[in-house]
């Protein structure tokens, strides 16, 4: 009993000290592109045009930086989220909360679909 629970703990202390390591292969910039995503969708489901215009523009930043970093599928889908996000912002500059916030919701489907490896 006493060898199993040594066991355990050290395969918690592996999988803790890898997790580190684990994150990093997540593209930073994708990560930011969908939490940017994420908080657009928020405000636009509650009819912040305003809000989901700023934080739009900081996802498409993102995300356009994330493409370069990205090859093959996932380069695509980060190029398909771009144009939703371009979407989105011409939308809301036009104070249209609800069609930009479809669009912001395809682009995280992208995002998200891009950001896998």
């Amino acid at each position: 009993m006493k060898i199993i629970r040594i066991i355990m703990a050290i395969s918690l202390l592996a999988l803790f000290l890898n997790a580190k390591a684990i994150a990093s292969d997540v593209n930073q910039h994708a990560a930011e592109a969908i939490k940017h995503a994420e908080t657009a969708q928020i405000h636009g489901k509650a009819g912040h045009a305003k809000a989901l215009l700023e934080h739009s523009q900081e996802s498409l930043t993102h995300a356009k930086a994330a493409e370069q970093e990205l090859a093959g599928a996932h380069r695509q889908h980060m190029a398909e989220s771009i144009k939703h996000l371009d979407e989105a912002i011409a939308h809301a500059k036009q104070d249209h909360a609800d069609i930009a916030t479809q669009h912001v919701a395809e682009a995280l489907k992208h995002m998200r679909d891009a950001a896998v490896k």
